[in-house]
């Protein structure tokens, strides 16, 4: 077996790499950013490679890779299953393998605690490829943080060569982040990255959506040929801000963003379907009264100047509109478009504010229809 190094020259999607005692761990924020925040919510979910992949050229038949996996879960609930490598040859899905051991990390959402248990290397293996010239992809768990230890094959790899499809620059929440999704190329950004035959570089971050000066400065500074924001669900599960407040954010996000790419192709998407806040304002809350994980709304909609994901809507659709006036290549989706309330009626919302994963593939296809082809 050859080893080869695992360097950015193999790796797609990440926007920095950490040396650890172990090997690299990848990132999708710049050090400089995540050094602006101590928020460990976001240190978690922007460590969740998603859409994080390796990418290589190779005859090898087997390919393994060591890693060390920081799995989630919540105390009170049942444990999720162990993170899925997909494994995509000359860009079909050809395997999928979980890693067992790795770290555990629990946490408490009613206090906030944490507590990390610690755990092994282990080694995802695949074998029986064909041994001929091929372009091989190994997509991390999207919600698993994960150390790159080693990667071997039974031949030489080398970096793939570049096909000269665009870049597609996305920033979202847990929703692009890939929630429940089933795997790492089943994620609706994933899925719209591979009907509309893009790169993607997603920067969708669990409850990590809250227009920070330091996320709108890192799309500023990353290069794209398309780019989209998703506004909206955090900033209302989060109670963060007030309408006053809301409208200039959003201006000052896009401004930073168009410092860096004044003509890219730029498509702003408001909230999906999401009944317990379309009226009723934040924060969310927790619900584990059934023995599983659920959220619920609990602000007050009679409070003047809170944000409700209707009155988000509203706004952002004013603002694009506005905008677009000296912007020809800005652009708005509602996000109801992609999962609407007979979406809803359908495929409900199994946690009351996630998509499933059939979910997941709808919103990557009609995506790829309404905003990739467009775009």
């Amino acid at each position: 077996m050859i080893t080869t190094p695992i360097t950015a020259d193999i790796l797609r999607g990440a926007l920095d790499l950490e040396r650890t005692e172990h090997g690299v761990l990848p990132h999708r924020l710049p050090a400089w950013a995540r050094g602006q925040c101590d928020d460990p919510q976001l240190a978690m979910v922007e460590a969740q490679p998603s859409g994080v992949r390796l990418v290589f050229r190779s005859r090898a038949t087997v390919v393994e890779l060591d890693v060390l996996p920081t799995r989630t879960t919540y105390r009170g609930v049942p444990p999720r299953p162990a993170g899925v490598y997909d494994l995509l040859v000359d860009g079909r899905l050809t395997a999928r393998a979980s890693a067992p051991g790795g770290k555990v990390m629990i946490l408490d959402m009613t206090t906030g605690a944490v507590e990390t248990q610690s755990g092994p290397v282990s080694t995802v293996r695949f074998e029986g490829l064909a041994p001929v010239v091929k372009d091989i992809e190994i997509w991390l768990p999207h919600k698993e943080i994960t150390e790159l230890v080693a990667l071997r094959t039974d031949a030489p790899a080398e970096r793939s060569p570049d096909r000269g499809r665009r870049v597609w620059l996305h920033h979202g929440s847990s929703i692009s982040h890939g929630s429940d999704a089933a795997s790492p190329t089943t994620t609706w950004p994933a899925v719209a990255a591979s009907l509309g035959g893009v790169e993607l570089v997603n920067l969708g971050f669990g409850g990590g959506a809250l227009l920070d000066p330091f996320t709108a400065r890192t799309l500023r500074d990353t290069p794209a040929d398309l780019i989209s924001v998703k506004i909206g669900i955090n900033l209302v599960n989060a109670d963060l801000m007030r309408l006053r407040a809301f409208g200039p954010a959003v201006h000052g996000f896009l401004d930073t963003i168009r410092d860096g790419h004044p003509d890219t192709p730029l498509l702003v998407v408001s909230p999906i379907y999401c009944p317990i806040h379309e009226h009723t304002p934040g924060p969310g809350a927790p619900d584990m009264s059934t023995g599983k994980l659920q959220f619920r709304a609990t602000g007050d909609p009679s409070e003047r100047g809170k944000l409700t994901l209707t009155v988000i809507r509203e706004e952002l659709a004013r603002i694009t509109t506005d905008r677009a006036a000296d912007d020809p290549a800005l652009r708005y989706l509602d996000g109801r478009e992609l999962y609407g309330e007979a979406d809803f009626g359908e495929l409900p919302l199994p946690d009351q504010l996630h998509p499933d994963a059939a979910t997941h593939l709808r919103m990557g296809e009609r995506f790829a229809k309404l905003a990739l082809s467009a775009l």
